[in-house]
């Protein structure tokens, strides 16, 4: 508690919403009738996770990818090198001439899984599942990895680990309270690898990934077409199961807005 203490003075005020959160799960599992099995040092690194979460630097944020990254690879079948995958992504990323980004180094995976997903870390590692390049060509391959880049290179994608690490400082307040220790477990990370994956973004961030990746196109003199092409194929899952995209502005529109780019650029 101590550490804690001498740590407030030094909080930004952007992390008072993530220090309050802390402490109302504190004081309503000390007001709870099984105060007395409530385990203190874990409501501690609970509400510490609560804070840090809101202050972590880029190198830690960077750390928490490549553990989470690494659980999440665990958790899911890679395409081996050399497989039909692997070797498709890699042509695929090639004309996109980088070998990192985000000052890291570039790891780019395929996910055995029918998923229509893909996401990039600020560690460097970028995921594709399978379900989407059966989906999609080429270009439209370029135009996902390009937008999920644009999240990292924005700043985006911190802050979604910032909120990923700071609910996996709720739900430790909350295993406290059953006497288990709230550490970052193998588990954990996985789950908070899950919960950065699910992260919504907001309309503003969505369309700025989305020119950030028209940019890194148009950069290379690569085809900006699939920037359009495959908002119209996703506006043909809209209202199914899926997570790739899901936040507004819609497919529809997202496309008409790529097109509208390369009318005016030529």
């Amino acid at each position: 508690m101590e550490t804690m203490r001498s740590s407030l003075p030094e909080l930004p005020i952007k992390s008072l919403p993530a220090l309050l959160a802390g402490g109302v799960l504190a004081l309503s599992a000390l007001a709870s009738p099984v105060a007395s099995a409530v385990d203190l040092g874990g409501l501690a690194n609970a509400a510490g996770l609560a804070i840090k979460s809101a202050t972590l630097s880029d190198a830690q944020v960077s750390d928490l990818a490549d553990q989470s990254c690494a659980a999440l690879d665990r958790s899911n079948k890679i395409a081996a090198p050399g497989s039909k995958y692997a070797k498709r992504l890699a042509t695929a990323l090639k004309p996109l001439k980088m070998s990192k980004f985000n000052g890291k180094r570039l790891d780019a995976k395929v996910y055995l899984a029918t998923k229509v997903n893909a996401f990039a870390m600020d560690n460097g590692c970028i995921r594709v599942y399978a379900g989407l390049m059966d989906m999609m060509n080429d270009d439209e391959i370029r135009a996902v990895v390009g937008h999920e880049i644009g999240h990292v290179v924005l700043g985006h994608s911190k802050k979604s680990m910032q909120t990923a690490y700071n609910l996996q400082a709720a739900r430790g307040a909350a295993v406290a309270v059953s006497g288990t220790a709230a550490t970052l477990s193998q588990s954990e990370l996985g789950d908070l690898g899950q919960k950065f994956i699910e992260a919504q973004f907001s309309q503003a961030q969505e369309t700025d990934a989305d020119d950030q990746s028209y940019n890194l196109l148009q950069k290379e003199k690569l085809s900006r077409k699939g920037l359009v092409t495959v908002f119209q194929k996703l506006s043909k899952l809209e209202g199914s199961d899926h997570s790739m995209f899901s936040s507004h502005p819609s497919s529809p529109d997202r496309a008409q807005h790529m097109q509208s780019r390369i009318d005016k650029d030529g």
